[in-house]
C-alpha cells in the first residue's frame, strides 16, 4: 500500500466516523460530549506522537525541505510524518480497528477504545421519529370496504394527511399524520381541493394505489435527555406545549411554547388525554424524542374533527425500525 492509498483510507475512516457519532438527530448533550471525546483524542494522539519539549526549541528529524515546506498544503508523500501524525501502513490498520457496537455505543477508532457516549443518534426513538428529507413511494390497496384508511386535508394548494385509521393499509404502509401527498397514481396534487383528492382516491383500482409523499414537513423532532427525577423540563396541556423549565434539557435543546406534541419517541399521540401522554412520557427511556408542530398549523390540520374521533380512530401503534 502506497502512501495515498493510506492517507485515504486514513481519512476516509475518520469522515465515516464523525458521520456515523453525530447521525440522525443528536441532543446539546451529545454535542457537549463529543467536544470532550474530541479533545480527549487529540490530547492522547499528541503525548503519544509528539515527544517531550526539551530547552530547545524541537526539531523533526525529517522536516520537509525545499518548495513543499513552504506551502500551505504539503503532498501526500509528505504526510506520511506530517505534524506528528505516524500514517504508514500499519498505523492505518490499527486506525481501521474498531470496537463492538451495541444499541448504547457508537463504532470509534482503537485509540478511543473503552470510551462510551450517550449518542442519542442510536436510540430507538430517535429513529422511530426521524423525519426523513426527499420524497418516498407509496403503494396502497383498498381494504374489504374499499377504503384505504386515510382522511386528507388541503393546507396552502398542498394535500396533508389529516387522519391515519389504526390496523388500516394507510397505517401499515407507514403512513403517518401531517404527511405531504404529492402525487397520487402519478397525478401532481398541487392546487387540489380537498374533494378532488379523495375522488382520486375513490375511483383509484383495488389493488394498487401509488402515491408519492414528504414526511410531515410541518413537523420537526427534538431529542431531550431526561434528569435524576426523570424529568426533560416542560409542561403541557391538552397536548399543547405551555411553558419551560429554565435550563432544563427542553429549553436547552431548542422546544418552543405554543406547539403542539405530536409524537413521543415515533408514536403518534394525537387525541390522547394529558393522563395517557404522561404515561408515555414517564415510561420513555432517558434519550427522548418528541414531534412536535406549531398551534395555528395543528388547528388548521385537525379543524372539524372531534377530539373523540382522532382518540378513537387515529393511528397510535409504535412504529417498527
Amino acid at each position: 500500500m502506497d502512501s495515498r492509498q493510506a492517507v485515504t483510507i486514513f481519512y476516509l475512516t475518520r469522515i465515516s466516523l464523525k458521520v456515523l457519532r453525530m447521525s440522525l438527530y443528536p441532543s446539546l448533550e451529545d454535542l457537549k460530549v463529543d467536544k470532550v471525546l474530541k479533545a480527549q483524542s487529540q490530547f492522547a494522539q499528541s503525548t503519544s506522537a509528539t515527544p517531550a519539549i526539551a530547552e530547545e526549541a524541537y526539531q523533526p528529524q525529517d522536516a520537509v525541505q525545499g518548495p513543499a515546506a513552504s506551502g500551505l498544503y504539503p503532498n501526500l508523500q509528505d504526510l506520511g510524518d506530517y505534524m506528528g501524525l505516524s500514517l504508514n501502513s500499519d498505523e492505518v490498520q490499527r486506525n481501521l480497528a474498531l470496537v463492538p457496537v451495541s444499541d448504547s455505543q457508537v463504532a470509534v477508532s482503537s485509540s478511543l477504545a473503552g470510551m462510551v457516549r450517550p449518542v442519542t443518534g442510536s436510540d430507538v426513538g430517535v429513529r422511530r421519529a426521524e423525519i426523513r428529507p426527499g420524497l418516498r413511494e407509496v403503494i396502497l390497496c383498498k381494504d374489504q370496504d374499499g377504503k384505504v384508511g386515510l382522511r386528507l386535508r388541503a393546507i396552502d394548494n398542498g394535500v396533508f394527511l389529516q387522519l391515519v385509521q389504526a390496523n388500516s393499509p394507510a397505517a401499515l404502509a407507514g403512513l403517518r399524520f401531517g404527511d405531504q401527498v404529492l402525487q397520487i397514481n402519478g397525478q401532481n396534487c398541487a392546487g387540489w381541493s380537498l374533494d378532488k383528492a379523495h375522488k382520486a382516491l375513490k375511483v383509484a383500482a383495488e389493488h394498487r394505489i401509488e402515491l408519492i409523499v414528504r414526511d410531515r414537513p410541518f413537523q420537526r423532532t427534538i431529542t431531550m435527555h431526561k434528569d435524576s427525577s426523570g424529568h426533560v423540563g416542560f409542561i403541557f396541556k391538552s397536548g399543547r406545549i405551555t411553558s419551560l423549565v429554565k435550563d432544563g434539557s427542553a429549553a436547552r435543546n431548542g422546544l418552543l411554547t405554543d406547539h403542539n406534541i405530536c409524537e413521543i419517541n415515533g408514536q403518534n399521540v394525537i387525541g390522547l388525554k394529558d393522563s395517557q401522554i404522561k404515561e408515555i412520557l414517564s415510561t420513555s427511556p432517558t434519550a427522548m424524542t418528541i414531534t412536535i408542530m406549531p398551534k395555528f398549523i395543528y388547528e388548521h390540520m385537525v379543524k372539524r374533527m372531534s377530539s373523540g374521533l382522532l382518540k378513537s380512530a387515529m393511528d397510535h401503534s409504535v412504529p417498527e425500525v
